[in-house]
Formats: structure tokens, C-alpha cells, sequence
């Protein structure tokens, strides 16, 4: 199935379908279900699209911050409250029923094709 390169829901109704689904692609590794079930709903799938993208720089940030002072005081704590930040701002958007590219990772996550 050819998915759209401007993920726009095409009705309401795919939101309000959706948006629990949408919420589980912020909820780390639990984002493969709605990436693998969920392909048919734009709205979803841009959601899990952000949150694998957020999952994989929050566990490239605890491997960075086992190094020692520069990770255990810079790394860890700045980046743990961006993604943090992050992850409420994608849980907030999927509950609102908005598609908005998160600040830092929105770009990224749009270029992933599955």
C-alpha cells in the first residue's frame, strides 16, 4: 500500500479512530504496533513515525551517557528533559488530534519510509 509523503487525514474520522494508537507510538517500544497495524490511518502513522524517531535518540542518549562525567552531568540530564519534552508534546498532539512535526526530530521522522 502506497502511503501518502504529506501524511494528511483525510477525514475526522481517522483521528478519532486512531488516536489511541497514535498515543502508543510515543510509548517506547510498544511504537512497532501501530507502525506494522496501523499503516492504512495517516494520522497513526505519522504519530509512531515521530515516536520511533523519539525512541531511537532516547536510547542513543543512554548508551552516550555511560561515559563518564561528560554523559552522567551533561548528557543525561539536559537530553533526558528534551526528550522528555518531546514525549509529552507528541502524546499531547496525538490526544489533540493534530499532525505537527515535533521540534529537533519532526523532519526526520518524515523522511522514514516503511
Amino acid at each position: 500500500m502506497e502511503k501518502p509523503t504529506n501524511p494528511q487525514p483525510e477525514t475526522n474520522k481517522d483521528i478519532e479512530e486512531n488516536k489511541i494508537w497514535a498515543l502508543i507510538g510515543y510509548l517506547g517500544i510498544l511504537v512497532i504496533f501501530p507502525l506494522f497495524l496501523k499503516k492504512d490511518s495517516p494520522f497513526a502513522y505519522y504519530h509512531a513515525k515521530q515516536g520511533l524517531v523519539l525512541f531511537i535518540f532516547a536510547i542513543i542518549l543512554g548508551f552516550l551517557g555511560m561515559v563518564p562525567f561528560i554523559g552522567w552531568f551533561l548528557l543525561l540530564p539536559i537530553g533526558g528533559i528534551i526528550i522528555f519534552i518531546l514525549w509529552l508534546m507528541g502524546i499531547i498532539n496525538a490526544l489533540s488530534g493534530k499532525i505537527k512535526p515535533l521540534p529537533l526530530i519532526g523532519g526526520l521522522a518524515e523522511k522514514f519510509k516503511f
